[in-house]
């Protein structure tokens, strides 16, 4: 890429304002540190201008668990011009999620917010108030009640049934197939129809689009966040990422307006409709407790489609890779679908009650892989936490990774062992994890959907979407990896815990529901 002199020129002033910027944040630093009245949580040494950027590698959350392991399970860390507090043990989450959790209960802005056209509307990212209350409301008792979740039961049903068609066929012509590509085409055709129905998927072509948009948004957002060891520099825009954004954005802005507008004529009630005509009943209410504009629904949708398609699909991917590593795991839970369901049909979502160590097995999975590794959290004002003074308005980042995998909480703690979650299963301090099993609101230790006010609405819905696709995959299929005997484990870049490489695989039929010969 050609260079002229005057974007040469550019790049140098860029670079020396950062320099001097960030001298004189770090030298504003030293000096409240200095203050002997307060006393900051612990810090590795750092280095001018960068702080401890050195010191953090491609896996963030392997990088944060490091150095807590050294520092403490509650450390501060200078990241460029921005500073941050890292919370990596239960004890000290609990502090943070339960004891102070109003004052810790907004969630930090990123670099990215200034080139979101949504800005201000962000259900996930906004600050605890009436606004963010009235739409957690309509979340749980409306969008994700249970009886809501019961009317889309037969778009589950349907869209796990159609993957495992695909699979079937698959099986039968002796070809491999990317199942992480398949499991993240279910999950979003899961939540596209269950948010905005039949109107996504007409055409098909919306469904692959959305799916396409919401992973350059997840993209280039990661990237503009990373940008705030800039400070007020990042708002440049050096590489173009801002105007990439909001490029993205416009784009996936047109097709939820043409949704709507479907959804507008239509005008299905929300005992028949989807999420978007529960949403667009509120919208057109002139007593609804908050007038939400279009802007907040769709906002809130792009939420869904962030925080549930993706992590509901990398969850699924870490539970397969794990089956295909553990022979023995994938026999006893085999065994427990031949009990309770039996070879005539296929296993459904009321099964699962009735299968404990398929429910335990899920969540080995996201104890060992969180799909959503990091918790994120502002505080308020001034508080104490763990003896340490921390100021208002700091950024902090609760390492669910760690946590999960903590040697204080957890015997063998980076070992998949699912029995841990059995009553008397051997997995936590020597005995049994019964207590935690019922995710009572004192045990930290097993946090994957966060905690509290502001943990994950659909937590259930993730649950049962995991629980009873994995269950359909074992049941149906025996499972040989592409080239090699084992799955490769290792881990993605940057924030996300996902699988670094996609699963090739063969899968062989063991029981097909549709009496399809293979």
């Amino acid at each position: 890429m050609a260079f002229d002199g005057a974007s040469v020129l550019f790049y140098i002033f860029s670079l020396l304002a950062l320099l001097i910027f960030s001298f004189v944040i770090n030298n504003k630093r030293t000096k409240n540190d200095n203050d002997s009245k307060i006393k900051p949580p612990p810090s590795p040494p750092s280095l001018p201008i960068i702080g401890h950027l050195h010191l953090i590698g491609s896996i963030i959350p392997k990088s944060f668990q490091t150095l807590s392991r050294l520092y403490g399970p509650l450390i501060q860390l200078n990241l460029g011009a921005s500073t941050t507090l890292v919370v990596s043990n239960a004890q000290v989450a609990k502090q943070i999620l339960k004891t102070h959790e109003l004052k810790f209960i907004n969630r930090p802005q990123f670099g990215s917010s200034h080139c979101n056209c949504y800005k201000g509307s962000n259900f996930i990212t906004a600050p605890y108030g009436p606004y963010w209350r009235f739409m957690k409301k309509i979340c749980v008792t409306k969008l994700l009640s249970t009886s809501q979740l019961g009317c889309f039961l037969h778009i589950r049903e349907q869209e796990i049934e159609k993957l495992l068609k695909s699979l079937v066929v698959c099986s039968s012509d002796g070809r491999s197939t990317d199942l992480c590509t398949d499991l993240t085409i279910l999950a979003n055709n899961i939540f596209c129809r269950m948010t905005m129905g039949t109107t996504c998927l007409e055409h098909n072509v919306d469904a692959e689009t959305i799916l396409y948009l919401v992973r350059e948004i997840t993209h280039i957002g990661a990237k503009l966040s990373m940008g705030d060891v800039l400070g007020p520099l990042g708002k440049l825009d050096l590489f173009g990422y801002g105007k990439r954004l909001k490029k993205v954005m416009g784009e996936f802005d047109k097709i939820l307006e043409r949704i709507m507008e479907d959804h507008e004529e239509r005008k299905i009630e929300d005992s028949q409709g989807d999420m978007m005509d529960i949403l667009l009943q509120v919208y057109t209410n002139p007593n609804a407790e908050v007038r939400l504009t279009r802007n907040d629904i769709k906002a809130l949708f792009l939420d869904i489609f962030l925080a549930g398609t993706d992590t509901t699909s990398v969850a699924m991917q870490w539970a397969m890779a794990e089956i295909m590593n553990n022979p023995r795991i994938m026999k006893k839970l085999k065994a427990e679908i031949d009990v309770v369901v039996g070879t005539k049909r296929l296993v459904k979502e009321f099964d699962v009650p009735n299968m404990p160590y398929l429910r335990a097995f899920v969540k080995e999975v996201l104890r060992l892989h969180p799909p959503a590794p990091l918790a994120l959290r502002q505080s308020v004002e001034d508080c104490k936490i763990n003896g340490y003074d921390i100021k208002a308005q700091t950024r902090t980042l609760i390492n669910v990774y760690a946590i999960m995998r903590d040697p204080q909480s957890w015997v063998n703690p980076d070992e998949f062992i699912p029995e841990r979650f059995l009553a008397g299963g051997d997995g936590i301090n020597g005995g049994d994890y019964e207590h935690a099993n019922k995710m009572d609101g004192d045990d930290f230790r097993h946090i994957p959907f966060g905690f509290g006010r502001r943990g994950c609405p659909g937590s259930s819905l993730a649950l049962t979407v995991i629980q009873v696709t994995v269950g359909a995959l074992i049941q149906c299929f025996d499972w040989k990896v592409k080239g090699r005997d084992n799955v490769n484990m290792e881990e993605g870049s940057s924030f996300s815990a996902r699988l670094a490489n996609p699963i090739l695989c063969y899968p062989i039929t063991s029981f097909n529901p549709f009496h399809v010969s293979a």
